[in-house]
């Protein structure tokens, strides 16, 4: 992304893929087709001994849900990963991917999937209020995506007043934490529910502000060159979470086994990613391109978004990928029950803790064979 028409160009695309998605969770386009699996690696051959090959092969086709396409996101680039070399395949794993863009949670609950991802604990949380069948089994960061993006007369969030905010599907706690923080009176804030994510409409003025994502329009803009000023969570001490995975219920009571294999290969694809970020983000491109999203997700925008997010990865407060606890989301908890109406259940009945800590052994992910 070079200019503002070749950003527009791109956010057309993600508006169409969007409305592909209920053709695409049936089989049609935008899922990763098996036959390219592993082309590059060599796999295929399985890993494991037959007893648990045929159980997880007894399990049969695990469905994934892009929690936003082609995105260079924990959660999302590793699963992708996982497939194209082949790690499923060495523990006999069938894995197809909906790579369409939305609506993850809403298919895995209903069992038409059995994972998929989400970019903090909270929206996690608001939809646990509204549904039993969903349980988050790994969290990537203890660092909010989120952040506040202004023009740049915009110089504290306290000059939001008498302007305008811009948000996408909900305010966020996060961003509502920030506000009061920042000593923002919100009823002189006129917030607007923004209809794309072409974040140059912020320089142009016509909106003072967006609570946008840190690793995604605010890296657009700094690589356009673009004036603005930026506002983070941790300036305001407040805390959160990156990107969160979540299986059906159902499925996991029932294959808890099979669920920790695929979660096993989604961290191996994890460990190599940020080991080499240009080896990943340069699959992810491809099957972007070849999936008619590459015009959304171009590489150097994944590259920019990859080395931003994998940082989170790595700095988080859960040591090894993909490992959570209770206190990783306490924080988030307690903003989504101050600054939403949404009966939450106890912390416990929405989360797994144990089955990705239990792939760790002395901080080492225990893999066939190694």
């Amino acid at each position: 992304m070079r200019g503002t028409s070749t950003f527009r160009n791109q956010l057309r695309v993600v508006a169409l893929v969007a409305g592909a998605l209920v053709l695409a969770a049936c089989g049609g386009g935008g899922s990763t087709s098996s036959s390219s699996a592993a082309s590059s690696s060599g796999a295929g051959s399985s890993l494991i001994d037959s007893a648990r090959c045929e159980r997880n092969r007894a399990a049969g086709t695990i469905t994934y849900i892009s929690g936003y396409g082609y995105s260079a996101s924990a959660g999302q680039l590793d699963v992708f990963v996982a497939k194209q070399l082949g790690y499923f395949d060495q523990l006999c794993l069938k894995v197809e991917i909906n790579a369409s863009g939305a609506n993850g949670q809403q298919l895995v609950a209903a069992n038409q999937a059995q994972f998929t991802s989400l970019g903090s604990a909270s929206d996690v949380m608001l939809s646990a209020a509204n549904s039993k069948n969903l349980k988050a089994i790994a969290t990537y960061g203890t660092q909010p995506p989120f952040a506040i993006f202004a023009n740049e007369k915009i110089k504290s969030l306290k000059d939001l007043e008498g302007g305008t905010l811009g948000y996408f599907i909900n305010l966020t706690p996060i961003a509502s934490a920030m506000l009061e923080a920042a000593g923002v009176d919100v009823s002189k804030v006129k917030l607007v529910k923004m209809t794309n994510y072409d974040p140059t409409v912020v320089p142009r003025g016509q909106v003072d502000a967006i609570v946008g994502y840190a690793s995604n329009q605010v890296q657009t803009l700094r690589a356009m060159n673009l004036p603005f000023t930026e506002f983070l969570p941790e300036q305001f001490g407040v805390n959160g979470t990156y990107n969160v995975a979540e299986v059906n219920t159902q499925f996991l009571e029932k294959n808890r086994a099979v669920a920790a294999d695929f979660m096993r290969a989604g961290m191996k694809a994890a460990e190599l990613c940020l080991a080499d970020e240009a080896q990943c983000v340069d699959i992810v491109a491809k099957l972007a391109a070849e999936n008619n999203q590459g015009a959304a997700f171009p590489e150097e925008q994944l590259a920019r978004t990859w080395k931003v997010e994998s940082q989170w990865v790595r700095d988080s407060a859960g040591g090894d990928p993909g490992v959570q606890t209770a206190a990783m989301w306490q924080p988030e908890y307690e903003l989504v029950q101050k600054y939403t109406d949404a009966k939450l259940p106890p912390l416990a009945d929405m989360m797994d803790n144990e089955l990705v800590a239990g792939l760790y052994q002395d901080g080492k992910l225990q893999w066939p064979g190694q």
